[in-house]
């Protein structure tokens, strides 16, 4: 007997096939990724050892992604953190992926960590993402968007917080090398705590800006990133309605991996903030 057809909410749009794709590619590679989770708090080994089957399962992870999506889309260049830059037959598209967002969490047996997939397509005036997908498979939870058509978890549309200031959440991370930015990172890290906001540290940028998209949290900034890390939170925040920024005035936050994500009173809160101090310093 067949299944009955599951009935989507009104808002909800008909996934694309560039969307289908991609959500093929990572529930496929999640599997084994979830069958090495539960491995990891089992291993009897060293740390040096429990590192390099992390290593090993990243890279099948990316293996998985990278031969569902060529065979889906062969023209498409990648950009991958295990594999490098690839150059596509189409100079104009192609996949930002990283396997394995959140690595020292899933290290540790924490279960905060994701797989997360961009699309960026070159313009005349330098790239944009036009797709991205964050996928937490410890909750199964499928955050999606596509330009100009909103942001999803699974089937529910996404908007970001509208808090008060005493109830923001922020998030933010840190870099183990240096970084022109990391003063631009204090500064937000002291202006967050000034404002007495619930602070925290993530451990995995995708997700961290998937959950300012859901409202989860209500601003996120990082120093230093790259470009994997980022791609689909960036379009999924813009998605739902948030900001996505530099602490540096004139910088592209996607070129440069310093980046804050926050609704929009967040974004007063901090830069109300940051204002002050500057002129009562200078």
């Amino acid at each position: 007997m067949a299944e009955p057809v599951k009935l989507l909410p009104n808002d909800y749009p008909i996934r694309s096939p560039l969307m289908n794709v991609m959500v093929s590619a990572v529930r496929k590679a999640a599997r084994g990724l979830m069958r090495d989770f539960k491995e990891v708090d089992h291993l009897q080994v060293s740390r040096k050892g429990v590192v390099n089957f992390v290593t090993e399962a990243d890279l099948r992870a990316e293996k998985t992604i990278y031969m569902e999506l060529k065979k889906a889309r062969p023209k498409f260049g990648f950009l991958m953190e295990e594999g490098g830059e690839e150059a596509g037959e189409d100079p104009t598209m192609r996949w930002v992926i990283d396997p394995l967002d959140g690595t020292t969490n899933f290290i540790h047996a924490v279960p905060y960590f994701c797989i997360s997939i961009g699309v960026e397509k070159k313009t005349a005036t330098g790239s944009e993402i036009i797709a991205g997908l964050v996928y937490d498979p410890v909750h199964d939870e499928m955050f999606m968007a596509e330009k100009d058509k909103g942001a999803f978890l699974n089937s529910r549309k996404l908007r970001v917080a509208n808090q008060r200031i005493q109830d923001f959440y922020f998030v933010t991370g840190t870099s183990r090398m240096p970084t022109p930015f990391m003063d631009a990172n204090s500064e937000f890290t002291r202006a967050a705590s000034q404002l007495e906001c619930n602070i925290r540290r993530g451990g995995a940028a995708a997700l961290d800006l998937a959950y300012v998209a859901a409202g989860r949290y209500d601003a996120c900034w990082f120093a230093r990133v790259q470009k994997w890390d980022i791609a689909a939170g960036i379009l999924l925040v813009k998605e739902a309605g948030g900001m996505v920024y530099s602490m540096v005035n004139a910088q592209d936050p996607y070129e440069t991996g310093c980046i804050v994500a926050s609704t929009i009173p967040a974004y007063q809160a901090l830069e109300g903030f940051l204002r002050k101090e500057s002129t009562t310093t200078h």
